[in-house]
């Protein structure tokens, strides 16, 4: 199976080089460039990709109201694009439906990987980044910024909301499974369910969850 792509940066020959670099993969095609966020959306639009490398700053319209858009309208996942490991965009952009980020000065054999691994459904962020990254962030989430009240934690049982707190200090499947003294495939049947019931794309948003959520609280990890 191909993936197909679309690579949007409004620096020529940093788009230039990813796209070079991607397209030299026997399973990928990418079938669009783009220099702006508008023409990213467009381009998503047009062309129905699997995913959608997205630089986060560009004129036009910026990664994140595309990040936004592409994410509410299309399948397509996003992958991020960042100049600074903790940029405060970043945030925004995961909010926004991106599945993770990368760093523009990322390695040829990691940038290959990376879109494996957002192409495949799952989330771009090692789990120290994980935690760092939305406890660094999560506590300015109130008031307008919040989009998930705790009632809505009512839907899940008790080992669901377990297995959230747990996915957002950054645990691996394999590490909740020997938390919660549970299997592997049990684990990834409450993942599921979590993301189902609270309707989140990924991971990511999972752990964004319970911060806002209040399940999980910035500096604390029991």
């Amino acid at each position: 199976m191909t993936l197909r792509l679309v690579v949007a940066d409004d620096q020529e020959l940093v788009r230039a080089g990813f796209s070079m670099i991607l397209d030299a993969q026997p399973d990928f095609e990418v079938v669009a460039e783009a220099n702006n966020g508008l023409e990213a959306v467009e381009a998503v639009r047009t062309h129905r990709p699997d995913l959608l490398l997205l630089d986060i700053r560009m004129p036009k319209m910026d990664g994140i109201e595309a990040a936004r858009i592409v994410c509410a309208e299309t399948d397509c996942r996003v992958l991020i694009l960042t100049t600074f490991g903790l940029d405060d965009y970043v945030y925004e952009a995961l909010r926004a439906g991106a599945s993770g980020f990368l760093l523009k000065d990322v390695r040829r054999d990691d940038l290959v990987q990376a879109v494996r691994v957002v192409a495949a459904g799952e989330s771009l962020l090692a789990p120290s980044i994980t935690s760092m990254l939305i406890a660094r962030f999560a506590a300015e989430t109130t008031g307008p910024r919040a989009t998930l009240s705790a009632d809505r934690l009512a839907a899940l049982t008790a080992r669901e909301q377990e297995t959230l707190k747990l996915i957002s200090r950054g645990l691996a499947n394999a590490e909740i499974a020997a938390a919660m003294v549970i299997s592997e495939h049990t684990v990834k049947t409450h993942v599921s369910s979590v993301l189902a019931k609270l309707g989140l794309r990924d991971r990511i948003q999972a752990v964004i969850a319970a911060y806002e959520t209040g399940l999980a609280v910035p500096g604390r990890s029991e």
